[in-house]
């Protein structure tokens, strides 16, 4: 059912987009997904990009000519038809593959490369030159080819580096591992070295490494098979994508639209121990927790917003708090980080409603202790800050409200 901020009937100028649309047809090829194309469509697409979108919704009549010019100018420049897809499916005639792609709002620009849905949708301006450049970067070798090994030990250590040594580059190792950086390209640096430049890395034969961040931190070998994309990509994922992001706010809306509330450390840029110290607590108490909650990080001083919001300032970084996207909630004391259980607690409370409760009427009975009278403390949490990040309704035809405690 629809229950977005935005009504279904015509405005005047809307509907003279959507008639021009439909009656000037321009010489692009959009390709029309349905239930019985799209798996051999997008499997057989070395990149697709899919707009998602409904006919009655304004934004999505705005985009319908962007996109074909925008098709337009990278068939020029990519004229196998396999190379770029433009496609698009109307959620209305086809609510089951609107479903299937969890589309929560129109219109929706999502990538897929071979047939595999990449997390992060196209967010980037509505324009032509602006669409037609995302494609180009997509394009691109997302593999720098080093032609000497000590390039290796000038690496960014403050980023993950993923490192492949290949004696051909024409083999199925080294495509299997161009398909991982393909997707993951965005969360890490991949690099390559091939031939007589590789060899002292390849004394047991093709070989990959990850470099973690930090200039002392080990490096740790890939030991499963280089032609199984899934083993790879399962074990590049785990290196390239932390269980504690960073959130800023280019991601935010992304990170905001997975649906899940944030157990967020504010702290300074610089103070790299609390966040150490959050991340190790994460791992340790929360790992059951993942698929729940976003485990994430903020820099104080970009982030001072939501801290006024729950009356904090940088100076009391570093500070954890709870955004459920209806209310913040503050974790008591950072130094009880520590304590086995306490965090872990602190998030259940979160799930259990316990939280939200104890900030209107106080604490729960069962933590009062003996002889104690109870009070009933009336207080409201502070709203929640990061909601703000969301989707906005200026942008998208927003199908649905979440519902979060």
């Amino acid at each position: 059912m629809y229950l977005g901020t935005e009504s279904q009937p015509q405005s005047p100028m809307g509907l003279g987009l959507q008639v021009s649309w439909l009656f000037n047809p321009t010489r692009s090829e959009i390709t029309s997904l349905d239930s019985g194309n799209i798996d051999d469509i997008l499997n057989n697409a070395d990149v697709a990009l899919v707009n998602f979108y409904a006919d009655w919704c304004r934004f999505s009549q705005m985009l319908h000519p962007i996109f074909e010019e925008a098709s337009n100018v990278i068939k020029e420049e990519y004229p196998d038809k396999n190379q770029v897809v433009f496609a698009r499916v109307d959620c209305d005639q086809h609510s089951d593959i609107a479903q299937r792609y969890r589309i929560s709002k129109y219109p929706t620009l999502k990538l897929f490369r071979n047939g595999m849905m990449m997390k992060r949708e196209y967010r980037g301006q509505r324009s032509v030159t602006a669409i037609a450049d995302y494609i180009r970067q997509q394009k691109s070798n997302p593999i720098r080819e080093v032609q000497d090994l000590e390039e290796i030990n000038t690496v960014d250590r403050s980023r993950r580096n993923i490192i492949g040594y290949f004696e051909q580059k024409d083999s199925d190792n080294y495509r299997t591992f161009e398909r991982v950086a393909n997707i993951l390209h965005d969360d890490c640096v991949f690099l390559s070295a091939f031939g007589a430049i590789s060899k002292a890395e390849r004394f047991s034969g093709d070989n990959i490494i990850y470099k973690p961040p930090g200039e002392n931190a080990p490096d740790m070998v890939y030991l499963g098979s280089l032609t199984n994309f899934d083993l790879i990509y399962a074990w590049t994922q785990d290196k390239c994508v932390p269980l504690v992001r960073e959130i800023t706010f280019e991601n935010g809306e992304e990170l905001t639209e997975e649906g899940l509330p944030f157990l967020i450390l504010f702290h300074m840029k610089d103070d790299l121990e609390s966040l150490e110290k959050f991340q190790q607590e994460v791992a340790r108490q929360l790992i059951s927790e993942k698929g729940t909650i976003n485990f994430l990080h903020a820099d104080c001083d970009k982030f001072r917003h939501p801290l006024l919001h729950i009356q904090k300032t940088p100076t009391d970084c570093p500070v954890i708090a709870i955004d459920s996207f209806r209310h913040m909630y503050v974790f008591p004391d950072f130094n009880d980080l520590s304590v086995p259980g306490k965090l872990k607690q602190f998030v259940l409370d979160l799930h259990s409603g316990k939280l939200h409760r104890e900030f209107h009427h106080g604490p729960d009975p069962t933590d009062v202790a003996p002889g104690q009278p109870m009070q009933d403390v009336a207080s409201s949490p502070p709203e929640s800050s990061f909601q703000k990040l969301a989707p906005s309704e200026h942008r998208y035809t927003l199908l649905r409200e979440k519902d979060e405690l």
